[in-house]
């Protein structure tokens, strides 16, 4: 494999490193992203169902971001949180083999090793390093998962991650031989090794058993947790809390959409206790954050309904009580924000599109961004605090929404035929931003092309047939 061009840079990195800047007492990192939960299906975003206490505290007594971008589906969002860069650098704007996507998965660009990811950072730095979840992303044992930095890990597997000559024995999304469960009876990889499961058994809980097993085994040293939630993507199933004797546990249906919310804010509660139990808490940075909008409300569309998710920190002492934020900021934010909490620096000459957004939590003085970006297959998103471009191509310019002082749909008024001064000088300053970043010429062939706008809050009554995820 070609030598990836951030590997010297990263090589002066690590060997500038001191036994005692190693060993210095820092704070530990904790990164949750959960998997299709647009801001709206928060308490503390404003949903009028979902009961979240857990997750409205730490939103709270820390910061929330009001507004907060990310690319509309997972795949290249899982690059850009990793990396801290736009798909433009990475080459991942999509899944492989869709519009825009690299042509072969798993290789060249879409192969994760060959980027420089935060597990690799932080594990150079002396960190224990932890992954749970799902991570969809290429690899294969005995490297996998290990070889982009993490030393430990609990995954959900596919039936191409198990060891050679294990058969999953558990329970399957839709008929056997299919795709393995994440959630009840699910299939496990735990360190490179099968982890058989019982039809009690479920994912989420084993996930987060790992998280605080690996906590509490960490404790005296510095450790960085990352957990792409398995939680809430469909199919969404009963869970632990909502599950009616007698009812079938791998039954799909809408209706059970809430309580998979709940029992991620429930999740996130327990990693929060366990941080309390083990002394951990105030020198523990907890970041939560989406992968893109909701399914059915959003996901996979270069709307801000697609790219609009939650943004979470809190590290009570280190974060200051900011509430709501209406700071600007996007994923490729993560590698730059945890690092500096950290007191890690970045490889010299190794770019990262993203800016840490720590001086800000900690109340030090902090220049805000200008605008945050979210590309997808051979689309666009672009907002400023005023104004947003959605559905942005190389040959199609979108459409332009006046947001005012909104950050939630609320009264957008579409400008994209005026001639107004003010809007042509905003069509201007938006192209500038985007000249130099690049995405497919595939935008008119993509079947996921998006109808609609930002206008309508909640639900987007103009739904676009799209592929569906995956994952």
């Amino acid at each position: 494999m070609k030598t990836p061009a951030w590997f010297a840079a990263f090589a002066l990195f690590a060997a500038a490193l001191t036994p005692a800047a190693a060993a210095e007492e820092r704070l530990n990192i904790i990164v949750i992203l959960v998997d299709d939960m647009g801001s709206g299906e928060l308490g503390c975003y404003g949903h009028p169902e979902h009961r979240t206490p857990r997750l409205d505290a730490l939103a709270k007594s820390g910061a929330q971001f009001a507004t907060c971008y990310t690319p509309p589906i997972c795949h290249p969002t899982r690059f850009q949180i990793m990396t801290g860069q736009y798909g433009h650098r990475t080459g991942v704007f999509q899944f492989p083999n869709r519009p825009g996507g690299p042509k072969v998965a798993d290789e060249n660009e879409d192969n994760i090793a060959s980027h420089l990811t935060f597990g690799r950072i932080f594990q150079r730095e002396g960190y224990a390093t932890a992954l749970a979840g799902k991570w969809q992303l290429s690899g294969r044992l005995p490297t996998l998962i290990r070889e982009c930095g993490f030393d430990e890990y609990c995954m959900w597997a596919y039936t191409q991650n198990l060891p050679e000559g294990v058969k999953h024995t558990g329970g399957w999304e839709g008929k056997a031989g299919g795709k393995t469960s994440r959630y009840w009876h699910p299939s496990i990889v735990k360190n490179g090794e099968y982890v058989p499961t019982a039809i009690d058994d479920y994912g989420p809980d084993l996930f987060c058993d790992f998280i605080v097993d690996f906590l509490s085994r960490k404790k005296d040293k510095p450790f960085f947790v990352y957990y792409p939630m398995a939680l809430t993507h469909s199919v969404w199933m009963p869970t632990p809390d909502s599950l009616k004797p007698g009812e079938d546990r791998f039954k799909h249906s809408k209706a059970n959409y809430r309580a998979n919310v709940e029992y991620t804010d429930k999740i996130v509660g327990r990693i929060v206790d366990a941080l309390e139990a083990n002394g951990l808490r105030e020198k523990t940075v907890v970041l939560f954050v989406g992968d893109n909008g909701t399914e059915g409300n959003g996901k996979a569309r270069t709307t801000e309904l697609g790219a609009r998710v939650p943004m979470i920190v809190n590290c009570p002492g280190v974060v200051k009580p900011v509430g709501l934020t209406m700071e600007l900021c996007d994923t490729s934010d993560v590698v730059p924000t945890i690092a500096d909490f950290a007191g890690i620096g970045l490889p010299e000459g190794h770019i990262i599109d993203g800016r840490s957004f720590a001086p800000l939590l900690r109340g030090e003085p902090f220049q805000g961004r200008e605008w945050v970006y979210a590309p997808l297959g051979g689309k666009r998103v672009l907002r400023t605090e005023r104004w947003l471009l959605e559905d942005n191509s190389p040959s199609d310019f979108g459409r332009l929404f006046d947001c005012g002082d909104s950050r939630d749909g609320t009264n957008y008024r579409e400008v994209t035929d005026s001639t107004d001064p003010e809007v042509v000088e905003a069509k201007k300053r938006l192209l500038d931003i985007l000249a130099d970043k690049p995405v497919p010429e595939v935008a008119d062939a993509d079947p996921q092309k998006p109808k609609g706008g930002a206008g309508a809050k909640g639900k987007n009554k103009n739904k676009a047939k799209k592929k569906p995820d995956a994952a």
